[in-house]
């Protein structure tokens, strides 16, 4: 019975975050991540933070004890110091990994929140499956089991991506800058925001323990990441103008045709073109088309802000090629392999 209720435990905690991983990766309309840095910041997350998070937590707790002899005040220190200071540490190192190995892939605030939210996912995987199974189904079985899913993947499910977003963010505002103070103290910035956040809530969870203080706390949780939803759409704004404006002169150069700048502007006609791209067999080049206009346009753009920073310059030509490559190929109809 308990090995079904800890199967059971890991595969909804691992489908539901594979789930809110997808709703991440979807929310990057216009150029995604490669999925296979996405699978890595993923298992970072649910193996190498989520293992080190619970062996130093423990430590640490453990220490905390033998000098204060009080179990309350450890598991206090625990909550509001020791979780969120070594668990957004860890977290947070995938991100910066992607930042300084994947330069070229980091690009904007929403590509520090999606590897950020990814990495979080990961995490809260493994630390779900383990909540659900050890206080949920091992003291409660089935019914336990139920109760701590609910609280674990639907009253509180993001709260781990909304804290490590705020890494994400820090360390896009250093890499699109020229300041070096911003460059040294966005990514700190970040960091110290999201292990406040950790804090705070892990302190209005032990506050609020009874049924009203449970709702005031999770509403407060909710709105915060209502607030960080907002600012995801604000950035997907921006990222559209961007391709709004440095697409334009690329129909005058002859990279795209009008009709491409047209559809490359709106996500839901990139999606009908994709489907009809299913039905002409040019469904693989499509997307890549859209893909590539859209990184040629975060790319001009940082060009533009970095001047040759990251060689930016020999990046716009070469996506360029691919472009207009890809648009003749599409034209045409033509089987061609970029």
């Amino acid at each position: 019975m308990e090995l079904w209720g800890l199967l059971a435990s890991i595969g909804i905690s691992f489908t539901v975050s594979f789930l809110f991983a997808y709703f991440l990766f979807w929310l990057d309309l216009y150029e995604k991540e490669p999925l296979l840095l996405l699978g890595g910041v993923f298992i970072w997350g649910a193996i190498v933070a989520a293992g080190l998070a619970y062996l130093i937590n423990t430590v640490v707790g453990l220490g905390v004890l033998a000098v204060t002899g009080s179990e309350t005040a450890t598991s206090l220190t625990a909550a509001v110091v020791i979780a969120p200071v070594i668990e957004e540490i860890l977290k947070g190192l995938a991100v910066v990994l992607v930042f300084l190995i994947f330069r070229n892939e980091f690009d904007s605030a929403l590509d520090g929140i999606v590897y950020a939210g990814v990495t979080a996912l990961g995490f809260a995987a493994t630390e779900n499956a383990y909540y659900i199974f050890a206080y949920g189904f091992a003291e409660e079985g089935w019914q336990g089991f139920r109760s701590l899913a609910l609280i674990r993947l639907g009253l509180v499910g993001w709260q781990h991506p909304f804290y490590t977003a705020f890494v994400g963010i820090g360390l896009a505002a250093a890499r699109l800058t020229r300041l070096v103070i911003v460059k040294l103290v966005a990514p700190a910035l970040g960091f110290g925001a999201a292990i406040a956040a950790h804090a705070l809530h892990n302190i209005l969870a032990g506050l609020f323990q009874d049924g009203a203080g449970v709702l005031f706390s999770t509403a407060l949780d909710w709105t915060g990441w209502l607030l960080m939803l907002g600012f995801i759409f604000l950035v997907m704004l921006l990222e559209h103008r961007k391709i709004k404006t440095h697409l334009q002169p690329e129909v005058e150069q002859g990279t795209l045709t009008q009709a491409q700048f047209e559809t490359a502007q709106s996500f839901f006609k990139i999606t009908g073109e994709r489907i009809s791209g299913i039905v002409r067999g040019q469904y693989r080049k499509t997307t890549r088309f859209y893909r590539a206009a859209a990184e040629l346009a975060q790319k001009k753009h940082l060009r533009q802000r970095l001047g040759e920073e990251g060689k930016n310059g020999e990046a716009v030509e070469e996506l360029r090629r691919q472009v207009k490559t890809l648009s003749s190929a599409l034209s045409s109809g033509e089987k061609l392999v970029v």
